[in-house]
């Protein structure tokens, strides 16, 4: 069996479709799984109507921000919405300038036959770093306990917009850049535990570098220049690793300021 998983940071679901970009992503990429974040949208709210696929959304309370939606054409065993209020209490979530992390629509764990998904968009620490202690010391923590402990059960793969820059390879200008917001020390630390708990970077199984971006600011003509940062990533439990047969940045595929990241897996 083959299955190629994508991820990809919409930064808004409407706007994409509203661009009618939605349909070539899925015609370049042919995923059978679609992990979305910044959907910015409730399930109702949304134009698409994906013929074949199962659709589960995490939506923010707030209108208009953050949230995830996965859009699967095998039925899931099981769809969690979230971090469990166990690790909320544990790493101190409910109680921060996160509010409710539950209610930002950041997480969602699909369950399958093989493995584990888990999509994620993983807060930004703002310009200032005004955010940058909460997640150092609570959502990284927490969010790896999650797929630690997923990681238990089953094999696991987890993706999404992570917001950080793991090494100078991944940004195009590291050095003005040190520091500021997703490269400072704390959020490649955070990347770094990910990897030291076994987890494993699957677009650096295959291809190594600068130059492999996934974020570009919209100003200046950075994309044009391929002026990027990547942030956007697919991990995998060691004992997935071996099933990883490719992994991509669709770097041509546009309406985002993020493009699509896939991997395909054999079993």
């Amino acid at each position: 069996m083959t299955l190629r998983l994508a991820s990809w940071n919409v930064n808004g679901i409407r706007a994409v479709h509203g661009k009618d970009l939605f349909q070539p992503f899925l015609d370049e990429v042919e995923p059978d799984v679609v992990c979305l974040q910044e959907t910015k949208a409730q399930q109702e709210q949304s134009p698409l109507t994906l013929e074949g696929y199962h659709e589960f959304w995490h939506s923010a309370d707030k209108a208009g921000y953050s949230g995830t939606a996965i859009f699967s054409k095998i039925k899931p065993l099981k769809v969690t919405n979230g971090l469990s209020k166990r690790l909320e209490t544990k790493h101190g979530l409910h109680d921060d300038d996160f509010g409710n992390t539950n209610a930002e629509g950041r997480v969602i764990t699909a369950e399958f036959d093989d493995f584990y998904l888990v999509t994620c968009y993983t807060p930004n620490v703002k310009d200032d770093l005004s955010r940058l202690a909460v997640r150092h010391e609570k959502w990284d923590p927490a969010f790896l306990d999650h797929v630690k402990a997923l990681a238990k059960k089953k094999p696991v793969a987890f993706c999404g917009d992570l917001n950080v820059a793991h090494t100078e390879d991944d940004l195009a200008r590291p050095k003005p850049n040190v520091g500021k917001a997703g490269f400072t020390d704390e959020e490649r630390a955070g990347f770094e535990a990910m990897l030291a708990a076994g987890f494993v970077d699957t677009f650096r199984m295959f291809t190594q570098g600068n130059g492999h971006y996934t974020w570009w600011s919209y100003r200046g003509r950075a994309r044009a220049n391929n002026v990027g940062w990547r942030i956007d990533y697919f991990l995998v439990s060691q004992d997935l690793a071996p099933h990883v047969v490719d992994a991509n940045v669709h770097d041509s595929v546009m309406g985002s300021d993020h493009c699509p990241v896939s991997i395909t897996l054999e079993f």
